[in-house]
């Protein structure tokens, strides 16, 4: 059950990206119990995330969502897909 996102075509497993930095949730690829797991944690679609630190290579990783740090598994990592969040600063040059 993949939610629906106009950024999906660069979108990624959470449990790809590194540690610090920003991704933002744009679907899910398991299941219907899966995503009302998440849904329950305030995981859904828009919700911005920082990989805070990482276990061994395909295994767990720990997420802050705001003030809330949340660990996932790595299966449950690999079927959230996700996008880098584009920091856009406008300095003024004058």
């Amino acid at each position: 059950m993949l939610m629906k996102s106009e950024n999906t075509t660069q979108a990624f497993p959470l449990a790809m990206a590194g540690i610090g930095e920003w991704v933002k949730i744009v679907g899910v690829t398991g299941g219907k119990n899966l995503l009302k797991r998440l849904i329950a944690m305030g995981m859904i679609e828009d919700t911005e995330l920082q990989v805070l630190q990482r276990y061994q290579k395909n295994a767990g990783l720990v997420v802050a969502c705001g003030e809330t740090r949340l660990a996932f598994g790595a299966g449950m990592a690999n079927k959230i897909m996700v996008v880098p969040i584009q920091e856009n600063f406008n300095y003024d040059a004058s």
